[in-house]
Parts: C-alpha cells; sequence; structure tokens
C-alpha cells in the first residue's frame, strides 16, 4: 500500500523519514505495523488522546455499532484503522502531529457529546473536520503573504513573491484525504489553508505545538466555524510542487486559481 508512494514528492517529504525508518509499514498489516513503529518514536509519550489514554490503531471493526468515531477515539484511545491510503494517512499524521490531532479529536468528540451526531455537522465540527481532511498550514512570519493567500492575490504570491517560498515562508500538508489525493496528484487540487506565524523551518514538533494553540484559541473565540475559516490554496501552484508552474501562464487558469470573495474576506489566524 504505502511502498507505491513517491515519498521524494514535497508534499511527502515530512513523512518520508518515517517512512524510510519503518520499512513494516509496506506489508503485513497495518495496524500492527503502525503501533510498533509508534512504540520506537522518541515522543511516544505525547501519543496520547486528550484524557491521556495511550493512542493505538485498531481494526475498523472495533468501533461499536452507533458509536461516532471521533466519540470512541476520545473515549477509548483506540483509533479504527481501515486497509487503505486514507486511513494510513490518518495515523502518519496522529504519529508526527499528536497535539493538534489530539485537540481537533476533542473538539469534536465534546461537539457530539453536547448536540449528537445529526445530518448536519455544526460549524465548529465542521471546521475540525475539513481541517482534519484537506488542511496544510501556511508557515510564514510575513503576514503579507498571507495576505495575498486570503486574498486571492494569485499573482503576487505564486509569480512577484516567487522567491519568498521555502525562504520567507512554506507549506506543511496536514490533511489525510489531502495527502491521499496527492498520490496521484491534478491541477485543481486545494487545500484549506491555515496560517501559523513561524519562521518555515520551524522544527515539526514545535510546529504542532504551536498550531494545536492556535486552533485551540481560534475554536475558544468562535474562530473555528465552517469552511470560510481557512484561505483555499490551490497547491500545485506552490513553486516547486509542480513543474509547470514555473510558466506564469500556468495561474492564468481561472477554474483553479479563482478570483474569490475578496469583499468577504477569510479569518486572520495566528
Amino acid at each position: 500500500m504505502l511502498s507505491a508512494i513517491d515519498w521524494t514528492r514535497p508534499w511527502f517529504r515530512p513523512f518520508a523519514g518515517f517512512a524510510a525508518s519503518a520499512p513494516a509499514l509496506t506489508g503485513g498489516d497495518l495496524r500492527q505495523a503502525l503501533n510498533a513503529s509508534a512504540a520506537q518514536l522518541p515522543h511516544l509519550p505525547r501519543l496520547r488522546n486528550a484524557q491521556g489514554l495511550p493512542l493505538r490503531f485498531v481494526p475498523q471493526a472495533d468501533l461499536p455499532e452507533g458509536v461516532a468515531y471521533e466519540a470512541h477515539i476520545h473515549a477509548t484511545g483506540h483509533v479504527p484503522t481501515r486497509d487503505n491510503l486514507h486511513d494510513a494517512f490518518n495515523a502518519l499524521v496522529w504519529l508526527h502531529f499528536p497535539e493538534s490531532k489530539r485537540l481537533l479529536n476533542r473538539l469534536q468528540a465534546h461537539a457530539i457529546a453536547r448536540d449528537g451526531v445529526g445530518r448536519v455537522r455544526g460549524g465548529l465540527r465542521d471546521a475540525a473536520t475539513l481541517f482534519d481532511e484537506n488542511a496544510v498550514i501556511f508557515v510564514s512570519q510575513d503576514a503579507s503573504l498571507f495576505d495575498a493567500l486570503r486574498g486571492f492575490a494569485w499573482r503576487e504570491l505564486f509569480v512577484s513573491q516567487r522567491d519568498a517560498w521555502h525562504a520567507r515562508c512554506t507549506v506543511m500538508p496536514f490533511g489525510h484525504a489531502l495527502l491521499e489525493k496527492l498520490v496521484q496528484p491534478y491541477k485543481s487540487v486545494t487545500a484549506h489553508a491555515w496560517w501559523i506565524p513561524a519562521a518555515p523551518d520551524t522544527p515539526l514538533d514545535q510546529l504542532d505545538l504551536l498550531l494545536a494553540g492556535s486552533l485551540d484559541a481560534a475554536a475558544g473565540a468562535g474562530r473555528l466555524a465552517g469552511g470560510r475559516s481557512f484561505a483555499p490554496l490551490p497547491v500545485l501552484g506552490i513553486p516547486g510542487w509542480c513543474d509547470d508552474n514555473a510558466d506564469p501562464s500556468f495561474y492564468a487558469d481561472a477554474s483553479v486559481f479563482r478570483p474569490g470573495r475578496r469583499a468577504a474576506g477569510v479569518a486572520t489566524q495566528g
């Protein structure tokens, strides 16, 4: 399953070191391999749910009928995991961003306990789900670059400010559904971006702590509610993520790089 992935692709590189050090992930029982590999991680004490219970990846059949997925993780520390790329990437994100995943799980579990599952998610659950599935972290200390992103100023962000990428700003993938799409990337793949004002070379464990704190503060202030909490980012526009985007005409495709809702704006994070 994971053996067919090209870990040299820029969006997979944050996870490549783990994949290389955990060859068991390429065959055998996925859950056993994940649990065995997790036991070797230096941040193992952090790999717990919000109630302090050790996190383990278990078969999907362990999820009791009628019990919500997020509620089950919060109550038991057991993450139901199927034999597919979607759930494998979800596990990899848990292993790399334990603080942020724990925070998202707590927010969703508390919302479920308060409101029930329902046919329609509330704004907080909707935003948490979107982030969990499809987010990237926009990491930069330069607020003007994030302003260009949330203002849909694509040519400024990707053409005139092209040299800023990876020196003054970078993007860290987070959403496991997004990672699954990027196994076979296409031009219109669009992520939900969340700004963290930090240096692009911030170590992953520190970035995880910053992200969890930022999301928690935003949820408490009511700024994490639905899709408009985020800035849309067509990820193959990122310099270095696609050879074709070296030509400025790549960004002329308005079906992907849309003019957007400039007047409405997007909530500021950080």
